[in-house]
C-alpha cells in the first residue's frame, strides 16, 4: 500500500501549493475589491490550514505512539472543515448588497454551525458520534446526526443562491453552484458512507474552480471600469477645449467675414466639423476607423492653419488607413504638437503624420520640429498622453511611445496590433 500513501502525500502537497497560489492571487490581484480580497485570502487560508491538518493526520495515522495527537488532529479537521460551510453565505450576501448582520439566513447558518460545534465537543466524551481505538478512527451510530447541521447549512447555501440568482451575474451564479452542489452531495454521502477523503479533495477542486470563475468575472468587470474611467477622462478632455483656441477661431472667422468671405465660410465649416467630431467622441466607447480620426484631425488643423497662416505646415503620408483606433487618439497628439511647438517669434512649425503597416501592427508617427515640452512646468500634455495611452491599452492593446526628435522637437509613435482573424 506504499504507492497509495505516496499518492495521498503527493495530492496533499499539490493541494497545499494550490492553496498558496490561491492566497497569493487573492492578495495581489487588482481586479478584486478590498472586501473580496480579504474574503478569498481568509477562505484559502482556512483551506490551507485544513489541508495541513489532513497532511499531519496521514503522517501520524499509523503511529500508535501518537494516539492523543491523532484525537486532537481529528478535532481540528472537523473544525476547519465546518468553518468553511458558512463562508459562501457571506460572499453571496456581499455580492447581492445585503446586510450580513441583519440576515436571517446567516443567523440560521451560524446557529447550525454552533450546534455542530456542540456535538463535536460532546463527541470527545462519548463514542456515539465517533471514537479512536489504537489510533484508528471509527464512526459511531449517531455520526450522521453530528454531520446533519453541516448538510443543512449546505442545502441552505444552495437555496439562498437560487433565490438570489436574478441579482447575480451568470458567471458568479455558476461559480458558486459549482462549489456548493458537489460539496453538499458528498457531505450527505459521507453521513452514511466513508467518503470523507473524497469530500476533502473534491472541495479543494471546487473551491479553485469557483475562484477561477469569479476572478474571471471580476477581471472583466475591472476592465470595464478601467475603460469607463478612460472614457470619462476623454470626455473631460473634450469638454475642456482650450478657451483661447475657441475664442481665436471665432475672432478669425469674424475678421475673415469682411476680408475673405469664402475663406471664412470654409473655416466655419472646418470648425463645425471639428466640434461635431469632438462631441461625437464622448458618446463613442468603441474603436473607430482611422479615416474618421484622420478627418477630425484635418478639420482641426485647417482651423489652426487659418489662424497661423504661413506659420504652420502639415504633411500627411498616410497610405495605410485600414485599421481602427480609439476616438481622440491622433487629434490630441497633433494638438499637443501645435500647442507646444508653435512659437510666434520663432521658425514656422512643421508637423508630419505618417502611417505604416507591418506583419503584426499598424503604426502612426506624429513628428514635429518644435522645441518640444518638458515635465517641469506643464503637466497638461503628459496627462493627455497618459489618457491616450490608457485607452489604447484597454481598447485595442495598443501602446504609445514618446521621444525627443533629433534636431529638436518631438516624435510620438502609436502602435496598434493587428487583430487576430
Amino acid at each position: 500500500m506504499e504507492w497509495i500513501n505516496l499518492l495521498s502525500y503527493s495530492i496533499c502537497c499539490a493541494i497545499l501549493i494550490m492553496m498558496v497560489i490561491g492566497i497569493t492571487f487573492s492578495a495581489f490581484m487588482p481586479a478584486l475589491d478590498r472586501w473580496s480580497r480579504y474574503y478569498f485570502v481568509t477562505f484559502f487560508s482556512l483551506l490551507f490550514l485544513y489541508a495541513v491538518v489532513l497532511t499531519i493526520d496521514m503522517i501520524i495515522y499509523s503511529n500508535l505512539n501518537m494516539v492523543a495527537a491523532e484525537r486532537i488532529v481529528v478535532i481540528f479537521e472537523y473544525l476547519f472543515f465546518s468553518v468553511l460551510m458558512p463562508m459562501p453565505i457571506l460572499l453571496l450576501l456581499h455580492r447581492c448588497g445585503e446586510n450580513a448582520k441583519s440576515s436571517v439566513l446567516l443567523r440560521t447558518v451560524v446557529a447550525l454551525w454552533a450546534i455542530f460545534c456542540l456535538l463535536l465537543f460532546a463527541a470527545q466524551f462519548t463514542g456515539i458520534f465517533y471514537y479512536n481505538t489504537d489510533n484508528q478512527y471509527f464512526r459511531g451510530p449517531l455520526f450522521p446526526l453530528m454531520m446533519a447541521p453541516l448538510a443543512v447549512i449546505m442545502i441552505l447555501n444552495i437555496v439562498g443562491l437560487f433565490r438570489r440568482r436574478k441579482k447575480l451575474s451568470k458567471k458568479f451564479f455558476t461559480a458558486l453552484l459549482i462549489y456548493l452542489l458537489p460539496t453538499a452531495i458528498f457531505i450527505i454521502m459521507d453521513m452514511f458512507a466513508f467518503v470523507d477523503t473524497l469530500v476533502s479533495f473534491w472541495m479543494f477542486l471546487c473551491a479553485l474552480t469557483m475562484f477561477a470563475i469569479i476572478l474571471t468575472d471580476n477581471i472583466e468587470h475591472y476592465m470595464h471600469q478601467q475603460r469607463e474611467i478612460a472614457n470619462q477622462r476623454a470626455d473631460v478632455m473634450v469638454l475642456q477645449m482650450r478657451p483661447h483656441f475657441v475664442y481665436n477661431t471665432m475672432m478669425s472667422i469674424y475678421y475673415l467675414c469682411k476680408q475673405n468671405p469664402d475663406k471664412a465660410q470654409q473655416v466655419t465649416l472646418d470648425f463645425t466639423t471639428y466640434l461635431r467630431d469632438n462631441f461625437a467622441a464622448i458618446a463613442n466607447d468603441n474603436v473607430i476607423p482611422f479615416t474618421e480620426e484622420l478627418k477630425h484631425t484635418q478639420a482641426y488643423l485647417a482651423v489652426e492653419q487659418a489662424q497661423h497662416e504661413d506659420r504652420l505646415f502639415v504633411k500627411f503620408d498616410t497610405p495605410h488607413t485600414m485599421f481602427r483606433l480609439p476616438p481622440l487618439t491622433l487629434q490630441p497628439l497633433v494638438e499637443n504638437s501645435v500647442k507646444h511647438g508653435m512659437n510666434p517669434d520663432g521658425n514656422p512649425l512643421n508637423i508630419s503624420v505618417v502611417t505604416r503597416q507591418n506583419d503584426t501592427a499598424s503604426e502612426i508617427i506624429v513628428e514635429d520640429d518644435g522645441p518640444g515640452f518638458s515635465s517641469s512646468n506643464d503637466k497638461e500634455p503628459h496627462i493627455a498622453l497618459e489618457n491616450i495611452r490608457e485607452r489604447l491599452e484597454l481598447m485595442c492593446k495598443g501602446k504609445l511611445e514618446i521621444a525627443h526628435r533629433d534636431g529638436g522637437g518631438t516624435v510620438v509613435r502609436v502602435t496598434i496590433p493587428t487583430p487576430d482573424r
